[in-house]
């Protein structure tokens, strides 16, 4: 919590003011029954119209002024609430965009939109709520209680005999609570997670006619985030009725006490409506408090796990003695001894592989699934860090370098390709922001999606769909393509990139990329492919298994020979 509301800090000035016009009302509501009782004792029951109107006046008066600072009291606290809530959501985002795939194992992607939007939203609603009314509720009490005691002693002392009991009650109620919304915002994951995977893979639903079961597992998630919040709400329900009737059972005691009092002279009949007044209002500032403990315990649960994003450690990071003008210049590639294991198991990924890259070199990445092909590459631009040996970029570790330097000269295409909601155009220049259109044209055709582009309804303008849901696969791969050459990159990694390409279309793509003078990894199941390359490397279990040209691998490499020969038998079949 004292993180979280650090937030809070800039606003400090508007926050004084929200507060003090809260003060402002709160006194005039603190006043009211010490006004009633001027009315009630000095003019009703001294039948003086006199003091009626005057201390009447007096009242109306204070209300309007109250009521002119609730008013800018709701200005401001909107102002401060809905500030606060911009702060934490872009301090989160800025996080979440620095973490290393390591951390983002750490968090499902469903639990980090959740945090971002219902846990901000549940915690700007109460800094709102806060300088509106949440911090009158107890300064009323207190209050009330201490304007009691100016009245009458005797009479108020039954009113502060239950307030210990109360606040011990409330405390231990908001533990309850607390831990009851943190199990309910972890069961609001898992629905936005059912619904997120739902949403990504409806067409595999209906392909496989799996409705009804998608609907039964959400029906299981949407169940247990009822039956949760069901139970939180119940603990917060019994607070209230709790609090009346004790508070309840007090105002009774007062008017049978206060009228014997009354009756032998000792107090005033106003002394006694200004008591009950008091107590009426406290009681009410109790009422306020089961759903002011309801939203504490929402807003504290929901600032633990935004909390928990916000300090999480990032484990890939610019070393501090990086050097920043270090970048790629040439593009060349070298392997010594690398091995590497994803964060959190024991099982290396790559073992002890060494090999050198020369500068505009085209290597083709032969293996089977898992042969750990797609970690080789995640460790070039360094979206892991190996765990023995290194990687040099130009004659430098990796980790010499600030990433920034050295992704921006590497065009990466990953193994899915990824599109982004806007136009065609956006998405190729997402590659380079400053991109001409003559440069993003240039990476069209060097793709090969131009042609298919320009039979689109607005051409480059075209809108393409979330994750581009309405371009083929081969398109979406070729527009990925494209947003990695727009930036005219020292290297450039294929990730299987063009699996979905006829050989047609891939010839010519791989034909267009020797007009660049990067250096080029392609990941590839397809020996024709690997055949158009300058070397191929062969994976095994992790293992560089050999190294060669084409001709050279037939001769030297079992394996390679087998799946040439499955290939070549089975019409160019993709290896699996």
């Amino acid at each position: 919590m004292p993180r979280i509301f650090s937030f809070l800090k800039p606003y400090r000035m508007a926050v004084a003011v929200a507060l003090s016009l809260m003060l402002t009302e709160l006194a005039v509501e603190l006043i009211q029954p010490l006004l009633m009782a001027k009315i009630i004792d000095n003019g009703i029951m001294q039948n003086d119209l006199q003091e009626v109107m005057k201390w009447g006046g007096i009242m109306a008066a204070a209300s309007f002024a109250a009521f002119a600072a609730g008013v800018i009291n709701s200005f401001y606290a909107a102002h401060v609430s809905q500030s606060f809530g911009f702060d934490v959501r872009k301090s989160l985002y800025d996080k979440v965009q620095s973490f290393s795939f390591a951390n983002f194992n750490l968090f499902p992607t469903s639990s980090l939109i959740t945090r971002m939007t219902n846990d901000i939203t549940q915690l700007q609603n109460t800094v709102f709520m806060s300088l509106r009314i949440m911090m009158r509720a107890p300064l009323l009490i207190i209050g009330g209680l201490l304007m009691a005691f100016a009245v009458n002693v005797k009479l108020a002392l039954i009113l502060s005999a239950v307030a210990p009991f109360l606040f011990l009650f409330l405390i231990w109620i908001m533990g309850k609570g607390g831990v009851l919304f943190k199990a309910v915002q972890e069961t609001l994951d898992g629905v936005n997670s059912v619904m997120q995977e739902n949403l990504t893979g409806i067409r595999l639903i209906k392909a496989f006619v799996r409705r009804k079961h998608e609907v039964n597992r959400f029906t299981r998630t949407n169940e247990d985030l009822r039956d949760g919040t069901i139970r939180a709400l119940r603990l917060m329900e019994v607070t209230m009725p709790v609090l009346l009737l004790i508070m309840n059972l007090c105002i009774l005691g007062v008017l049978w006490f206060g009228s014997i009092q009354v009756n032998t002279g000792d107090v005033k009949v106003g002394e006694v409506v200004a008591i009950i007044n008091y107590a009426t209002r406290i009681t009410a500032a109790f009422s306020i408090f089961s759903w002011i403990i309801m939203a504490f315990s929402r807003a504290r649960a929901s600032a633990n796990r935004v909390t928990e994003v916000l300090e999480t450690e990032v484990d890939l990071a610019d070393h501090l003695d990086s050097n920043e003008s270090l970048t790629v210049r040439e593009g060349k590639i070298e392997f010594e001894n690398v091995s590497f294991q994803y964060p959190g198991t024991s099982e290396k990924v790559l073992d002890s592989i060494s090999f050198k890259i020369n500068p505009g070199e085209t290597i083709a990445i032969l293996g089977a699934t898992g042969a750990g092909k797609t970690s080789l590459f995640q460790l070039i631009p360094r979206l892991y860090d190996v765990a023995g040996g290194e990687v040099r970029i130009d004659g430098h570790d990796v980790r010499e370098m600030r990433m920034e330097n050295l992704r921006r000269k590497i065009g990466f295409v990953p193994q899915e390709a990824l599109l982004f909601t806007g136009s065609v155009k956006e998405n190729i220049s997402w590659g380079k922001e400053d991109a001409t259109m003559e440069e993003i044209t240039e990476a069209a055709v060097n793709a090969q999606i131009h042609e298919t582009i320009m039979k689109l309804p607005k051409g480059y303008d075209t809108r393409v769909g979330q994750k581009g849901v309405n371009l083929s696969g081969g398109q979406k791969q070729r527009l990925s393509i494209a947003r990695a050459l727009v930036r005219m990159p020292e290297i450039l990694l294929l990730d299987d990139s063009t699996s979905a390409l006829d050989m047609k279309t891939e010839a010519k793509l791989l034909g267009s990329l020797k007009k660049y003078t990067c250096t080029t990894l392609i990941i590839t199941q397809k020996i024709s492919t690997a055949m158009e390359a300058d070397r191929i490397l062969l994976l095994e279990d992790g293992r560089l298994l050999a190294e060669g040209e084409h001709d050279a691998l037939i001769h030297t490499s079992e394996l390679y020979r087998r799946i040439y020969q499955s290939q070549s038998r089975e019409g160019n079949r993709d290896y699996a």
